[in-house]
C-alpha cells in the first residue's frame, strides 16, 4: 500500500492495518548470519549422519553468552526442517520436530512432562516418570520425528545429583528416539554439563558451537541494512539505521538480540505515534533490555515537560 493509499483510510481500516503492522514488526524477519547459516548446516549434516545410526547418535551443541542469538537459531533449524519435511510429504502425519526447554532444577518426571506437554499427551498423576517417557517415545517414533531442541540447557548441571538423573533420563531420550538431538545454552562449558563420566559421553558425542557478539565490520552492516530494508513505515528515510551502524553496535554491544529488539521496538513506536519513521532521536529514546544497558550504558536525552 503506497503512502496516498494509506491516507485514504478510514479510522477502522487505518486501526486494523495498523494492528497487522504491529504484528508485523513484532516480529520482523530473522536474520541470516553466518553463524546461522554455520548452525543450519550442522544441524542438516548431524541429521544426514544419524539416519543410519541406531543408539550412539550425535548432537548438536550451541552455546554463547546472553542475546547471541542461540534460541533464535535453532529455532531457525526447526522451522527450516520442517518446511523441508511439508514439501516432501504435505500430506504425511510426521511430527518433524519437537522443541522444548530444561526445566530449572528440574527432574526426570518434569523432563518427560516437557515432551509429553508439547505433543498434548495428558500426565495423569498415576503415571510415573517412565511411563510418561515411554508414551513420548512411541509417539514421537510413530511420527517419524527427525529433530528434538531442548533449549536452556545450561540448567542440567551435572554437579548435582538432580542433574544427573536428568542426564540419564536425557539419555534415555536420545536412545530411544530415532531422532537427532540439538541443545542450546549458555556457558555450557563452565555450567557443569561437561562434568564427570555423563559430562565426557556428552561431549564425545556432541559437535559444539560457538555464538558470540559481532565485531563491528562489514557483516554488522549487512545486518542492520538487512532489518532497515524490512521496515514498512511511510515517513522512513533509506539509510538512516545504516549511517549509524557503528552508533547501533555502541548501544547494543554487538548483539543480534538486542539490535533486533531496539529496531523492532522504535518501529512499533513509530507506528503508535504516527511518526512513521525510525530516526536517531526515537533510538536514544528507546531503552534497551536492563543487560545489553549494563554492558554499553547509554545516556538517554533528558526528558523535558512543559507547565
Amino acid at each position: 500500500m503506497d503512502r496516498m493509499s494509506f491516507d485514504d483510510l478510514g479510522a477502522a481500516a487505518r486501526e486494523e492495518y495498523d494492528e497487522r503492522r504491529i504484528a508485523y514488526h513484532s516480529e520482523l524477519v530473522v536474520v541470516e548470519t553466518s553463524t546461522v547459516r554455520q548452525i543450519i548446516h550442522q544441524g542438516r549434516l548431524l541429521m544426514m549422519l544419524n539416519q543410519r545410526e541406531i543408539s550412539a547418535r550425535r548432537s548438536l551443541i550451541v552455546d554463547g553468552p546472553w542475546a547471541s542469538g542461540k534460541s533464535t537459531t535453532i529455532k531457525l533449524l526447526g522451522k527450516v526442517h520442517e518446511q523441508k519435511v511439508r514439501s516432501h510429504w504435505p500430506d504425511h502425519d510426521r511430527i518433524p520436530v519437537v522443541y522444548i526447554t530444561t526445566p530449572p532444577k528440574g527432574s526426570p518426571r518434569k523432563l518427560a512432562s516437557e515432551f509429553a506437554h508439547f505433543l498434548g499427551l495428558p500426565d495423569k498423576p498415576r503415571y510415573n516418570t517412565t511411563d510418561i517417557a515411554d508414551a513420548v517415545c512411541h509417539v514421537l517414533t510413530e511420527a517419524r520425528t527427525d529433530l528434538v531442541i531442548v533449549d536452556e540447557i545450561h540448567n542440567l548441571n551435572l554437579a548435582t545429583s538432580a542433574g544427573e538423573d536428568m542426564s540419564d533420563h536425557l539419555k534415555y531420550f536420545t536412545e530411544h528416539m530415532p531422532a537427532t538431538f540439538v541443545y542450546a545454552g549458555i556457558n555450557v562449558e563452565r555450567s557443569g554439563l561437561f562434568t564427570g563420566v555423563r559430562g565426557k559421553q556428552i561431549s564425545a558425542r556432541s559437535v559444539l558451537v560457538h555464538t558470540g557478539p559481532f565485531i563491528f565490520g562489514d557483516e554488522w552492516r549487512s545486518l542492520v541494512a538487512t532489518l532497515e530494508a524490512a521496515l514498512r513505515l511511510y515517513e522512513h528515510a533509506p539509510g538512516t539505521l545504516t549511517r549509524n551502524a557503528k552508533y547501533l553496535h555502541q548501544r547494543t554491544g554487538g548483539s543480534i538480540s538486542s539490535l533486533s529488539q531496539l529496531i523492532r521496538t522504535a518501529a512499533l513506536s513509530a507506528i503508535v505515534s504516527g511518526s512513521e519513521a525510525v530516526t536517531r532521536d526515537l533510538l536514544d529514546a528507546t531503552v534497551l533490555d536492563h543487560a545489553a544497558e549494563t554492558v554499553a550504558p547509554h545516556q538517554r536525552p533528558a526528558s523535558t515537560s512543559t507547565g
